[in-house]
């Protein structure tokens, strides 16, 4: 059975990027980002907030925007790499034999930024943390999907990466900047946006963008498919009329 989606509400944020139409001018015409800086994150109590790093900050803003006054739903956090800034420096503390801190752990792994979001507005429902490599974009719409075909009403999709640090960042790809988008999802019996894997058939083309980035400019675009090449496989998506 194939599911299709329409997206009801969607925010995303990086340096220099803020607002929805600064982000369809980017996405329109991609350009390097230069700046720093963090969202304020200020739905997020003081106390909280605290104790998360910048990636976390950038995810929680994006998921916070989409979210608005909404009601509650499932929500899947998903990143290629996570917080891997935080885990190098903890790798490089254990290394030279120097105390771990239990909080710095316990925020370096892939569902804590998912888990603070649930905690900070008393949200007891799904929540579910995704990385799956190169197809992390569609492994977390496949969760959504399955949850809406459970019956959800809808549910909130972030993704969210930064840079890679040293000693990872030759494994760099195209141009990075910290960033995190998020979109809320319901289904819909006609049009809508399906996905389905497939084989793949040719010679992939040149990627341009970071995977994540190239479904979203899909999912708010005006194409009417999108194709990712990834491992031997293919990512079918389709935007029906």
């Amino acid at each position: 059975m194939t599911v299709r989606f329409s997206i009801d509400a969607w925010a995303a944020w990086a340096p220099g990027l803020v607002g929805n139409d600064a982000w369809l001018d980017w996405l329109a015409a991609p350009r390097p980002l230069v700046g720093e800086g963090v969202p304020a994150l200020a739905e997020m109590p003081a106390m909280m907030r605290r104790r998360v790093e910048r990636l976390g900050k950038v995810a929680l803003q994006a998921a916070y925007w989409a979210q608005g006054e909404a009601e509650p739903c499932p929500h899947v956090f998903a990143s290629r790499f996570g917080d891997v800034t935080r885990s190098v420096e903890l790798l490089r503390q254990l290394a030279a034999g120097e105390g771990l801190s239990p909080t710095a752990f316990s925020m370096s792994v892939h569902n804590a930024i998912g888990a603070l979001f649930s905690i900070a507005r008393a949200d007891t429902g799904a929540c579910t943390a995704v990385a799956a490599g190169a197809e992390t974009v569609e492994a977390a719409f496949m969760e959504a999907l399955g949850l809406l075909a459970d019956g959800a009403p809808a549910v909130l999709v972030v993704y969210y990466d930064e840079p890679l640090p040293t000693p990872y960042s030759d494994f760099a790809e195209y141009l990075d900047f910290p960033r995190a988008w998020a979109c809320r999802l319901s289904r819909c019996e006609s049009g809508g946006i399906s996905l389905q894997p497939g084989l793949l058939a040719g010679a992939a083309e040149p990627a341009t963008l970071p995977d994540d980035l190239a479904a979203l400019r899909f999912l708010l675009g005006q194409a009417p498919a999108w194709q990712h090449d990834v491992a031997g496989r293919s990512w079918h998506w389709v935007r029906h009329a």
